[in-house]
């Protein structure tokens, strides 16, 4: 799948593409929506089709000091981009000089000279441009007298709301997992690269492939029923993992901690993706490693039966 970046042309072949514009971080099932209407309109016209995402996020650029709040990478969206049907990813670099773009140039200079779009969907509630002063009122006014035409998508609503990023983002702090899935229509997935701890899990009997939470948003911190893929080999594993910061060991660190039942192999330097089922308890210090040992064991039981 092609790579693209808004301060680049693009190649011929690209051009008269029918873009998604959206941020598209969690590509919940609303993302999905409008991405899946540009994916349709450019197959009638014999189009290529662009998904488009902001990276970093416009959050991050305006207020560098909040909580992680991401629920995926780049590489993630590429994948579930392409396994949507999209022909290329078009990556937004969210800086000063975008963050100044007027809206009116965000239409004329880069949808129609830089890229040639012939046509772009969004949600309703979509802004762009400097002050967020573009809307989809202007994407059709102005986009129409520049030959780029323009599609809205509705809100998508379930289990009981119109679904979002921040439902989702709700759902995994309060630690359900399951709606977050729902919305999303596949769980929350962390990816990383297995690093070399304390050994503490090894000591116990539990060896744990620590992986760094970096800038995903964190769900709440306890014990969950878990999968996981190792991306070199795409063999899939389950287990149990803890996210925290480890309250029975000092210093606290923050880490995300998968065990995975069956497996006797070296993930040291591996790059695996930690896909988050179950909560099955909030994490806890114990009096003593034994009493932490034995609960570690009726959690790998529990997770066992609910992934079963």
């Amino acid at each position: 799948m092609r790579w693209l970046d808004h301060r680049e042309g693009i190649a011929a072949p690209l051009r008269g593409a029918v873009i998604a514009l959206g941020n598209f971080d969690g590509f919940h099932s609303g993302h999905q929506a409008v991405a899946g209407e540009a994916i349709k309109w450019a197959h009638e016209e014999g189009s290529p089709s662009i998904i488009a995402t902001f990276d970093p996020h416009p959050v991050r650029f305006f207020r560098p000091d909040v909580p992680p709040f991401r629920l995926t990478t780049l590489e993630q969206r590429q994948e579930l981009y392409l396994a949507a049907g999209a022909t290329a990813m078009l990556v937004f670099h969210f800086d000063k000089a975008l963050a100044s773009t007027s809206a009116e140039d965000f239409i004329t200079e880069i949808l129609c000279e830089r890229f040639g779009a012939h046509g772009v969907v969004t949600g309703g509630d979509f802004t762009f441009g400097q002050g967020a002063k573009g809307n989809v009122d202007l994407l059709r006014s102005l986009g129409s007298e520049h030959g780029l035409k323009s599609r809205v998508v509705e809100p998508v609503k379930g289990h009981g709301d119109v679904v979002s990023s921040s439902r989702v983002r709700e759902a995994l702090r309060d630690g359900d997992p399951q709606l977050a899935a729902q919305l999303l229509t596949r769980p929350f997935a962390i990816r990383g690269i297995v690093e070399h701890g304390d050994k503490n899990g090894r000591k116990l009997g539990y060896p744990t492939a620590n992986v760094s939470v970096e800038n995903y948003l964190r769900p709440k911190y306890g014990v969950y029923a878990v999968t996981g893929r190792i991306l070199s080999t795409g063999e899939e594993l389950k287990g149990a993992a803890n996210i925290g910061i480890r309250p029975q060991f000092d210093p606290p660190k923050e880490l995300l901690e998968p065990y995975f039942f069956d497996f006797s192999g070296d993930l040291y330097g591996q790059e695996i993706e930690v896909a988050f089922h179950h909560f099955l308890r909030g994490e806890a210090k114990f009096d003593s490693l034994d009493a932490l040992t034995d609960q570690m064991e009726r959690d790998c039981a529990e997770a066992r039966r609910l992934l079963s």
